[in-house]
């Protein structure tokens, strides 16, 4: 059994869009060139063809991988809530102490990670260390590179 996803409401949104593009316009737009490039006459030879059944195979992957993670989703909404400490979702504003810089994470699911978009996995090590403290606390956390960074918790949002 697959179990379910915790992801942002933003992210679940952005794949039901995603999902409603394909199957509404991209699904009947490669249909339609599968059926021109079949008017053409000989299929063996046909490189519009042949493009245009590797689209629908794409569309389709993507499609079924789509509705697969919508259907594992578990939405997150922090709607109301007071931003009290770091949990799922949450932006994130820490200071670090050795470089004396501030920088800004918002704590997402595996999926929706990108570092360079400041979204930083749960599952990660600084996502993972930040999980359940609160502002003002001050948390030492191993990154990826081997060292044990030192940050202070500045700020926390629920966006």
């Amino acid at each position: 059994m697959s179990h379910s996803v915790p992801m942002t409401k933003e992210s679940y949104e952005a794949l039901q869009e995603e999902l409603k593009r394909l199957i509404r316009e991209e699904r009947p737009r490669v249909i339609q060139d599968i059926a021109e490039a079949r008017s053409h006459g000989d299929l063996s030879e046909n490189a519009e063809y042949d493009a245009a059944k590797n689209r629908q195979a794409f569309i389709e992957g993507r499609i079924q991988e789509l509705q697969g993670k919508l259907a594992r989703a578990y939405v997150v909404d922090l709607t109301g809530m007071k931003p009290d400490k770091v949990v799922f979702g949450a932006t994130v504003t820490l200071y670090d102490t050795a470089s004396e810089e501030e920088v800004t994470y918002k704590i997402v699911g595996e999926e929706e990670a990108d570092i360079k978009l400041g979204k930083i996995s749960c599952t990660s090590p600084v996502g993972k260390a930040l999980i359940g403290h609160k502002l003002d606390d001050s948390v030492k956390i191993k990154v990826p590179s081997g060292l044990t960074r030192e940050y202070e918790i500045i700020d926390i949002k629920y966006l």
